[in-house]
């Protein structure tokens, strides 16, 4: 009768364990793993967040940058930690829509190996062209890629980043024949367009604004649903050109599956504070990136919508990782 009382308290403890954790919850810091090295839009992101955040909670939320394979290495790893809100990752479309497919043994699924707890923001791209292609709208250059097929290229800042990619989804949709050329990094694709051995590429906003405004590269369209308030006067490509076509970046922060649900209302709580906040809105906007506030679920939702479309432009455009 003793043995069988203490089973049934053991399980009890068990059982109410998870609540138990989430009432107190947070006691300690907490850990916001930066998949990628530090210094970049990701970072820059994850830290302001971070900050904001760590008033909310009362607890600081310390940033830890583990960079490797696209982001893949440290969202494997946050994808086995224990499931007890201390230990998040900031998710984008690359590591949780685009990796999955673009490497076959990820290590992790997106849907069911963790716990969304929100977005926090979203980027769209230009499309630059350079001076010597003799083209002002995207209309032209779809029609002018038609009419020469192969002899345009197109840079990127490698092969399965969200830049070729999205220039692969608008290749598909036009129609059109352009060759890649994958650099590693943002930095040589954008001075080989300045210098003309590529015609075109996919910019991320803040290093476009002032190659635009001196005349050395040409701005076409810009890739979101909307415009930008960085380059207001562009059209989407949907509106210029392809009706539907959206090619945009996501990033939010997601935890381990099985972290318990009352965490997760915390930290999404937490989360969308920072992200209405106006420290955030001017930190976002100077990488060209836009706030983008959500539940867990809308989360959920939009990993799931995400994975689906860009692991279909993976597999058309036979990108495998380098």
């Amino acid at each position: 009768m003793k043995a069988a009382l203490s089973a049934l308290a053991l399980l009890a403890a068990v059982v109410s364990a998870p609540a138990a954790s989430a009432q107190g919850f947070p006691n300690r810091p907490i850990t916001l793993v930066v998949p990628y090295a530090a210094g970049g839009g990701n970072d820059a992101m994850a830290r302001i967040a971070a900050e904001l955040m760590s008033r909310t909670l009362g607890v600081q939320v310390v940033i830890e940058n583990r960079g490797g394979a696209g982001g893949s290495i440290a969202t494997r790893q946050v994808a086995k930690a224990t499931p007890d809100g201390y230990t998040l990752v900031i998710g984008g479309t690359g590591t949780l829509a685009i990796n999955p497919t673009l490497y076959g043994n990820v290590g992790y699924d997106p849907r069911k190996d963790f716990a969304p707890v929100g977005l926090i923001g979203t980027s769209q791209l230009v499309i630059l062209v350079h001076p010597s292609v003799p083209v002002t709208t995207v209309k032209e250059l779809i029609a002018y890629a038609k009419a020469n097929p192969g002899k345009l290229n197109y840079a990127s800042a490698g092969v399965g980043s969200g830049i070729h990619l999205s220039t692969e989804y608008f290749r598909h949709e036009a129609g059109i024949q352009i060759t890649h050329i994958p650099y590693k990094g943002s930095g040589p694709a954008l001075t080989d367009l300045v210098g003309g051995h590529v015609s075109i590429y996919f910019s991320s906003m803040p290093p476009a604004i002032g190659l635009v405004k001196e005349g050395k590269v040409r701005a076409l369209a810009v890739t979101g649903p909307a415009r930008s308030p960085i380059f207001p006067d562009l059209p989407t490509v949907a509106e210029a050109a392809l009706p539907g076509f959206e090619a945009v970046l996501h990033y939010g922060i997601v935890a381990p599956a099985g972290t318990p649900p009352e965490i997760i209302q915390k930290l999404n709580a937490a989360l969308r504070t920072a992200v209405g906040s106006d420290e955030l809105k001017l930190k976002l906007a100077a990488d060209g990136t836009e706030p983008l506030a959500s539940t867990a679920e809308e989360y959920v939702a939009d990993i799931d919508r995400e994975e689906h479309k860009w692991s279909a432009i993976v597999k058309k455009s036979g990108a495998k990782p380098e």
